[in-house]
């Protein structure tokens, strides 16, 4: 499968717990932070569950 790179391009601070914890699953830490994931349903389902929060690069 392909691999994409993931962002965080926004702040965590007043989301709702579950989207922080998304962000957790995602290894996703601190502001500027870029993690690689293989492109599979499970994880384009996190990254659509938060997108208003990262950014996507293939």
């Amino acid at each position: 499968m392909a691999t994409i790179k993931i962002k965080q391009i926004k702040s965590r601070i007043h989301c709702p717990k579950d989207q922080k914890r998304t962000l957790d699953a995602l290894g996703l830490r601190k502001l500027n932070h870029v993690v690689e994931h293989e492109a599979n349903p499970c994880i384009l389902g996190m990254v659509e569950k938060v997108k208003h929060l990262v950014s996507v690069e293939k």
